[in-house]
């Protein structure tokens, strides 16, 4: 017991006899830097990662106090502990308003004052002069022309769906197996095909605008195609190869598989007197409307419900007015009116169909699909089984893609190109929301997608036949695995 007690205490008297080395250097303290500073050096490591380089300059710091200034910083340092306590209690949004106080008043909100908050966690929105701008300067000299000149397709909108989105990735990437030969001294041109053309393209295009859940599922089939093809096989070979799967599986996974869905759907519609709500722009839903009107000669009408900022539902009525199909066009906001009354059937697309039946679409699908089942219309879902993905989603918030909020504030509904994107001109006439990002508590929100719960839903039609939404996971699981993507915006390592 003794030496016990004596051995504890001489613990603490060896504690204090160890001394620092002599070789040991400590760091000084990083300088606090103020959010202004931050933001800076952000931007400044944003623009070095983009250039390749990882030089980036260093944040201006101030100079070591002076011993006569140590009491100040002190006392400055304690008064800080005693302000962080006081706001500990309050809310997130009462020390935004605390710090929106500390700027001057004149200072125009930042991106970040005018983000929803709800929404924060999602990529933001880039410009896509910007986007064409940085990236294509940086992308010249290592990628093909064709990944910048599509990477600015995706990022202005002037692409939209997502049969077209994957058809025109997998032409590009045909015409980049065209045109490439691996180096003479590599080992495996597999992976140098993987590493070196496809992998760089499919990232540039991700972060010109979030690749959708089609492009993902192409990808990861080039990518297998590749991985199994025979390391003693010759490029020409293995390119022609490759060419062949990527047209095959366009031909086999869309256009068979539109023509499947057509004559699926097709059958739902009568001879004579069917009133047909669609909503927004489908490839397959007008590819099916067209060919009960102009194959099978049916007699019907069709509502395109349409709604801002993209405003697709404008090429479905030109589409559908020239093949002599009787049309009505309407808002959003006026569905209510003509729903209970007129329509017969809901006919929706999908940019992703879910695991567990939930279908994610344009903003404003769920919105038809409630109004829909509150009034006992069937709703069937148009969606190719490319298109299904593993994840299983419950809300539109987790996992969305924010769309430019300067579309939102375009109120005139003056279509500018492939989008509702406000043009440039000087004679245009001066919205009532131009000045929305000087105004402190207006924000715009504009998301691309919405989720539809399978409950609204009434059937789904692929390519072999129509399923209810709880057969989605069977299908699924009878599909390739490597077919299956992880997330609907997850970019692909």
């Amino acid at each position: 017991m003794d030496n016990t007690t004596q051995n504890n205490a001489a613990e603490p008297a060896q504690k204090k006899e160890k001394s620092k080395p002599a070789n040991l250097v400590i760091p000084p303290k990083k300088p606090k830097l103020s959010k202004s500073e931050r933001r800076e050096l952000q931007e400044r490591q944003r623009a070095a990662k983009a250039a390749g380089t990882s030089d980036v300059p260093p944040a201006k710091a101030e100079p070591p106090p002076s011993s006569k200034g140590d009491k100040k910083e002190k006392s400055s340092s304690s008064a800080n502990a005693t302000d962080s306590k006081k706001g500990r209690g309050k809310s997130h949004e009462e020390a935004k308003r605390e710090d929106a106080a500390d700027e001057p008043s004149g200072s125009v909100a930042t991106t970040e004052d005018k983000m929803v908050s709800l929404f924060s966690h999602l990529p933001r929105p880039k410009i896509p002069t910007d986007v064409h701008g940085h990236l294509s300067s940086l992308s010249t000299a290592s990628l093909h022309p064709a990944i910048p000149t599509l990477g600015n397709l995706y990022s202005t909108h002037a692409l939209l769906g997502g049969n077209a989105r994957c058809r025109a990735m997998l032409q590009t990437f045909a015409l980049l197996l065209r045109s490439y030969s691996p180096p003479p001294t590599g080992r495996d041109y597999r992976h140098d095909v993987d590493h070196t053309l496809l992998k760089p393209a499919f990232q540039y295009w991700t972060t010109c605008r979030p690749h959708s859940v089609s492009m993902g599922n192409a990808f990861s089939f080039l990518k297998l195609a590749v991985a199994n093809l025979e390391r003693d096989l010759e490029w020409d070979a293995a390119r022609q190869i490759l060419l062949e799967s990527m047209e095959a599986y366009v031909t086999e996974r869309i256009e068979y598989a539109g023509k499947a869905i057509s004559r699926h759907a097709g059958s739902k519609i009568q001879d004579e007197g069917d009133v047909i709500l669609v909503f927004g722009r489908s490839e397959v839903v007008n590819r099916l409307l067209l060919d009960a009107a102009l194959v099978e000669k049916k007699v019907f009408r069709v509502i395109v419900v349409d709604a801002r900022p993209l405003l697709e539902g404008r090429d479905t009525l030109q589409i559908l007015t020239r093949a002599g199909i009787s049309c009505t066009y309407i808002f959003l906001n006026a569905l209510s009116y003509l729903m209970m009354k007129e329509v017969t059937k809901v006919f929706l697309g999908a940019s992703a169909l879910m695991s567990n039946g939930s279908v994610l679409s344009r903003v404003g699908t769920a919105c038809v699909a409630l109004l829909a089942q509150s009034n006992h219309i069937p709703v069937l879902v148009c969606c190719e089984t490319y298109k299904i993905c593993s994840r299983v989603q419950l809300e539109s918030i987790t996992g969305n893609e924010l769309g430019d909020a300067d579309e939102v504030a375009c109120t005139d509904c003056e279509r500018v190109g492939p989008s509702n994107r406000c043009s440039d001109d000087k004679e245009r006439k001066q919205e009532v929301l131009d000045d929305w990002k000087n105004l402190p508590n207006l924000k715009l929100l504009n998301l691309i997608y919405d989720l539809t719960p399978s409950d609204f839903v009434t059937g789904v039609v692929t390519e072999v036949g129509i399923l209810p939404p709880t057969s989605v996971a069977v299908l699924l699981r009878e599909m390739s695995p490597q077919e299956n993507n992880e997330s609907a915006f997850k970019g692909i390592d």
